[in-house]
């Protein structure tokens, strides 16, 4: 019985072995289950971490954007009318360069200076050569056209060189001038450039002339022959009752000559030509020139096209005598001189009657039928809230074949 239950040496070492293990086993799982829930609390923490880093970063992204924004002032580009709004609200541009008169609507950008409807008109009479005039609401500017501007400092600067010397005798016009008295002076200021103090340089935007930076302007326009919606400022509009009670004015001084004035501006929208004449092998490179007294406006050139579509707007200015619209059609040539496809010419003073009639508030527009004001040889005249308009659809004359389809517009012709 005493041998039966006494243990040996060997069972005691192999109890204590087990126990030893079982312990070890329950230390590893108790580390296991504390890795396990340490593993659980990182990542959570890990996590929570990682989305408060990313709110902060988003923020900061946001904020870091916005500040940017602010101190760039690149929230969008500015058109080039934003850009020249801005620089004639200042204090020396809101008024006329030459006469004085509030709120001036036209620009010469020959030589960067804002001034009055009367004035452009003396400007226009100095030729294109010598200023160019454009309008600050009709116009399509360019950033180069406004840039040149804003760069020859504006009317301040343009007067503190072109009168610097102005003689006693010499009296600058006002806005009630004669437009003898205007001409006389801008010519001799801009054109003779007889008030520059021989003293004193200055130095007007980027060129050491301004005239310079007109002829180089220019020179790179006609070199890329690139022809846009233009000539808008270079008409001079006036009032229709101003200009009746005008045309028993003196006739002008010596001065004077070239002196053209204009009573209101017309917009001219080629729409298309159709079934137009070969000139090439089988096609042709058609594009339309207008002409009014002495300006001339063309479109661009559309490559081989029999039924071209330009739907572009041109502009001129009316003259006081007022003749017929010339539109002629030629085919471009490279190597040769253009070829003639047709022309026509458009009766104008229908039109320009109506424009008056409506101005004047003659016309009563609810007693029109669809806006009819009125038929002409070339068409129907329509007035609707004020616009006046003539749709035309021109056979083309001296060839063989071909009709353009034309809309005309008298602008409005009060500033």
């Amino acid at each position: 019985m005493s041998t039966t239950h006494k243990k040996t040496d060997s069972d005691h070492v192999s109890e204590a072995q087990m126990s030893t293990t079982e312990k070890k086993k329950d230390s590893e799982n108790v580390s296991a289950n504390k890795k396990g829930r340490n593993s659980e609390l990182g990542n959570n923490l890990e996590s929570c971490q990682n989305s408060t880093r990313s709110s902060l970063f988003d923020l900061l992204c946001l904020e870091n954007k916005e500040k940017w924004s602010r101190l760039s002032g690149q929230t969008r580009p500015y058109s080039p009318q934003e850009k020249l709004a801005g620089f004639i609200s200042e204090s020396g541009n809101m008024v006329c360069a030459d006469c004085g008169t509030p709120d001036p609507k036209w620009v010469s950008v020959s030589f960067g200076a804002f001034i009055c409807i009367k004035c452009s008109g003396a400007h226009r009479s100095l030729g294109v050569h010598i200023s160019k005039v454009l309008s600050v609401n009709l116009d399509e500017w360019t950033h180069e056209e406004v840039n040149n501007v804003i760069n020859c400092g504006g009317n301040a600067m343009v007067n503190s060189k072109f009168e610097a010397a102005i003689p006693e005798k010499c009296k600058k016009p006002k806005s009630d001038s004669s437009i003898d008295e205007r001409l006389d002076f801008i010519r001799r200021k801009y054109d003779m450039r007889e008030f520059l103090d021989s003293n004193k340089e200055m130095c007007l935007g980027p060129y050491s002339s301004m005239q310079c930076a007109s002829t180089n302007f220019m020179d790179k326009k006609n070199a890329n022959n690139n022809v846009r919606v233009h000539s808008i400022g270079q008409a001079f509009r006036n009032s229709w009752k101003k200009k009746d009670a005008e045309n028993k004015a003196t006739k002008k001084s010596s001065s004077m000559a070239g002196m053209v004035e204009f009573i209101g501006l017309i917009k001219v929208n080629v729409v298309k030509g159709t079934n137009l004449a070969v000139r090439d092998m089988m096609t042709s490179d058609p594009y339309v020139i207008l002409s009014l007294g002495n300006q001339s406006v063309k479109t661009r050139v559309i490559k081989s096209n029999l039924n071209p579509v330009w739907n572009e707007k041109l502009m001129l200015s009316i003259p006081n005598n007022i003749p017929p619209l010339k539109v002629i059609v030629y085919d471009r040539d490279t190597f040769k001189a253009d070829d003639f496809m047709g022309d026509a010419e458009i009766d104008i003073q229908p039109l320009v009657s109506a424009a008056k009639e409506s101005e004047n508030s003659e016309v009563d527009e609810s007693a029109m039928q669809h806006g009819k004001w009125a038929e002409s040889k070339d068409g129907v005249i329509t007035i609707t809230k004020g616009t006046v308009k003539q749709e035309i659809a021109l056979k083309l004359r001296n060839v063989e074949k071909g009709v353009l389809q034309i809309e005309l517009e008298c602008v409005p012709l009060t500033q």
